[in-house]
C-alpha cells in the first residue's frame, strides 16, 4: 500500500511549488504583443522585480534559466581574457566558474569547501592585485547544493577601494533571503524565475549597476546577450530580444504581487528564516540517535533560508521511499563527496509550516521504516522551532 495519493510536496531547491494563483494567471490567451496593454504589464512588472532586488538599477530579463543569466551577465562583464575571482563555496560556484572558463574568462578560485567565503581571505588576495587586473568578484550569495550562505555586505567592504566589480548570484535566495542590492554596493546580481519567485523556469534576469554598465560592450557582448538594449528598451520586443514570454509576464505579476504587495518581503524572509530553523532543529534532534546525521553547515549563521543540505546515510534509500511511500520529493546530495549519504530539504518560495512539517514528517517515518537509526523526536523540535516568535 502507498499512501503518496494525494497533492505531493515538492521540496527540492528548485523548480519550487507554483502557488495556485499563479498557475491560474498563466492560463490568458495572449494579447497582442503589440498592443499597450501587455508592454505597460511588463514595465509593471519591471518595477517590482527592482524592488524585490532592492535597486533602481538597471535590469535585463532575458528567456532561459540560471545557467542563461550566468552567460549574459559574463557576456557584458568580460572581454576573452579577463580575470575573475571567484568564490566558491559548492557545487554552483564551481559549475558557474567552469561556464565563464568555457566563454574565455581567467577564472582564478578562491575554494572554501562546504564553508562561507572568507571576507579577510578575500580582502588579502585583492591587496595583492596592485594593478587591478580582477574585473570582478563572482560569489553565490546562497549555494543551493552545499546550503552556504554568504555575507554579502561583508565581501563588499572586504573589497575596499578595489576597482573589481561585484557580482552576486542570488538564483536561490532572491525573495527568500534578504538582498538590499543598491545599500549592499552589489553592481551585477543575477537571478532566475523558479526558486523564490514562484513561478515557472523560464526567464531569468540581470540586475546591473552604472559602473558595471560603464564597462560598455564586449568581445563577448552579442546582439543577444546585450543587457544595453534590453534595460534600455522602449518597445516590449526589445527586452526580451524578440517574442515577450507572455504567460512568464502573466505569473511574475501575480508572484510579485503576493511577495511584495501582500505578505510584505520582511515578513517573506522572516517567513523563510523560521521554516530553516525547523528543519535544522529536526536534523540536530535526529542526529543525537545517529552521529552520521548531521547537517552540512555547521555555523547557523552561514545556513541558507532557503535549502538545508545533510548527511544522512542511506538517503538515496530515504528519497526512493518518501517519494513512493508518501508523496514527498527531497532534494538529492548534489555535489557531495557521498552523494548517496546526502539530501537537501528546500524550504523556498510558495512553502508554509504545513509543507515543511510533511517533508519532515515523511523523513522521520522513512527513517523508521529502513531501520536508519536517528533520534526520535526531530518532529517535536521542529514544532517548537515552529512555535517560538519570530
Amino acid at each position: 500500500m502507498s499512501l503518496a495519493a494525494g497533492r505531493p510536496v515538492i521540496a527540492i531547491p528548485g523548480p519550487s511549488p507554483v502557488p495556485d494563483r499563479v498557475l491560474r494567471a498563466t492560463h490568458r490567451a495572449s494579447p497582442d504583443i503589440y498592443g499597450d496593454e501587455l508592454a505597460e504589464l511588463n514595465l509593471a512588472v519591471m518595477a517590482q522585480l527592482k524592488r524585490l532586488a532592492g535597486t533602481q538599477a538597471n535590469l535585463a530579463p532575458y528567456i532561459g534559466n540560471g545557467h542563461a543569466a550566468w552567460e549574459a551577465a559574463g557576456a557584458n562583464i568580460f572581454t576573452s581574457g579577463d580575470r575573475a575571482l571567484a568564490l566558491t563555496s559548492g557545487h554552483f560556484g564551481r559549475s558557474w566558474a567552469q561556464q565563464m572558463e568555457a566563454m574565455g574568462v581567467a577564472v582564478e578560485r578562491l575554494d572554501f569547501g562546504s564553508l562561507p567565503a572568507d571576507p579577510d581571505m578575500l580582502a588579502r588576495r585583492l591587496a595583492e592585485d596592485k594593478a587591478g587586473a580582477i574585473k570582478a568578484v563572482m560569489v553565490c550569495q546562497i549555494d543551493t547544493a552545499t546550503g552556504v550562505m554568504a555575507d554579502i555586505p561583508a565581501l563588499q567592504d572586504a573589497m575596499g577601494d578595489h576597482p573589481a566589480l561585484l557580482v552576486v548570484d542570488a538564483i536561490a535566495s532572491l525573495g527568500c533571503a534578504p538582498m538590499m542590492m543598491d545599500d549592499w554596493g552589489v553592481d551585477v546580481l543575477i537571478s532566475a524565475s523558479q526558486k523564490g519567485m514562484m513561478c515557472p523556469p523560464g526567464t531569468c534576469f540581470v540586475w546591473f549597476s552604472e559602473k558595471a554598465a560603464a564597462r560598455g560592450r564586449t568581445q563577448l557582448t552579442t546582439p543577444y546577450w546585450d543587457w544595453h538594449a534590453r534595460a534600455n528598451a522602449e518597445a516590449l520586443w526589445r527586452f526580451w530580444g524578440g517574442t515577450p514570454p507572455v504567460q512568464q509576464i502573466f505569473a511574475l505579476d501575480e508572484a510579485m504581487r503576493m511577495i511584495l504587495d501582500e505578505e510584505g518581503l520582511f515578513a517573506v524572509w522572516a517567513r523563510h528564516a523560521a521554516l530553516a530553523r525547523a528543519t535544522w532543529a529536526a536534523a540536530d534532534e535526529w542526529g543525537q540517535g545517529n552521529p552520521g546525521i548531521r547537517l552540512s553547515v555547521a555555523d547557523p549563521a552561514a545556513r541558507a533560508s532557503s535549502v538545508t543540505a545533510m548527511l544522512l546515510p542511506g538517503a538515496d534509500a530515504l528519497r526512493a521511499w518518501t517519494a513512493s511511500h508518501c508523496g514527498v520529493t527531497l532534494g538529492v546530495g548534489l555535489g557531495a563527496e557521498q552523494p548517496e549519504n546526502a539530501l537537501r530539504v528546500a524550504h523556498m518560495g510558495h512553502a508554509n509550516a504545513g509543507m515543511i512539517l510533511a517533508a519532515l514528517g515523511a523523513m522521520q517515518a522513512g527513517m523508521a521504516a529502513l531501520g536508519i537509526p536517528h533520534g526520535a523526536g526531530g518532529l517535536d523540535a521542529a514544532a517548537r522551532a515552529l512555535a517560538e516568535p519570530a
